[in-house]
């Protein structure tokens, strides 16, 4: 009988794809990486407990092409700074990823919020440079200036994310056992750093409504190459009624586009942007 691919495979076939996965080369990306400050009020909004505020009311956008081999990849996130048990980190809302090889890991293993989406980074004449997040033909995030001098690199070090891992429950009602908060740790290269001077637009999206926590002061544009790898541990498990009215967050519910905006004493955020006369990377920005 001829082999049935969806068998079994024997131990000498896990190991080889154990051993394949364990040993994986440097892979680069070039992405444009962009921090605002935020309403303090907004941030607090968006956090399931446990996570806290930190410090700083701060955002960051990620927008990446990943040289991943034979199979470019277009990766992006958008997230706020957050705190967990005294250790400062940032939780993502939504991670646009052109191809549904990077979603299966990123969404089973660890929990992150990654949906399919467009990812472009465009670099024109003249040192101009464009990069830009989008879902259902609504181009939500953009990011768009001129690239600057080379900034010094910074050593190797580690960034974290704070991810909630969960099972919707099979009966509609709640989740399929606890959920856990995840801790996950990158370890992050830089070969090429330089400076951007220009602008963050947030668009309005009912599916991805990062609009609601807008542009108040540019920190940082940055265009850079890097690579790194990641680890992540459960570091508790949470409180399932705490973490349900956040679900939503999850998923594109069709239903969330009829929701009224938040009431806000300032200007809706449909649109912003913040220009920036001379972004670089500094120690208190830096993402």
């Amino acid at each position: 009988m001829a082999r049935v691919r969806y068998g079994p495979r024997d131990e000498t076939e896990i190991r080889r794809a154990s051993k394949a996965g364990a040993e994986l080369p440097d892979i680069w990306s070039t992405g444009v990486l962009a921090v605002w400050e935020t309403d303090p009020d907004a941030v607090a909004a968006v956090l399931p407990p446990p996570l806290e505020p930190a410090e700083r009311p701060l955002m960051r956008a990620n927008i990446s092409q990943v040289q991943l081999p034979g199979f470019p990849l277009g990766a992006g996130s958008v997230a706020v700074a957050a705190r967990h048990a005294g250790t400062d980190g940032w939780y993502p809302l939504v991670m646009p990823m052109t191809h549904e090889r990077a979603l299966i890991g990123g969404r089973e293993v660890f929990g992150e919020p990654k949906k399919l989406g467009d990812v472009t980074l465009e670099r024109g004449p003249h040192g101009t440079v464009r990069a830009s997040l989008a879902r259902h033909g609504i181009t939500f995030v953009e990011v768009t200036g001129t690239v600057g001098a080379a900034l010094p690199l910074p050593e190797p070090t580690g960034k974290l994310d704070f991810y909630f891992k969960f099972l919707p429950a099979v009966d509609g009602s709640g989740f399929d056992g606890d959920p856990l908060l995840v801790h996950c740790l990158r370890h992050e290269k830089v070969r090429r750093l330089e400076s951007v001077t220009g602008e963050v637009t947030l668009r309005d999206s009912p599916y991805d409504p990062v609009a609601d926590l807008p542009v108040r002061r540019l920190v940082e544009i940055t265009l850079g190459e890097k690579t790194g790898d990641q680890r992540g541990r459960v570091a508790q498990r949470v409180d399932a009624e705490a973490l349900l009215p956040y679900v939503h967050q999850r998923y594109d519910d069709a239903a969330q586009a009829h929701d009224a905006p938040p009431p806000t004493a300032h200007t809706p955020p449909q649109q912003t942007a913040v220009p920036v006369q001379q972004a670089g990377a500094t120690a208190e920005g830096s993402a």
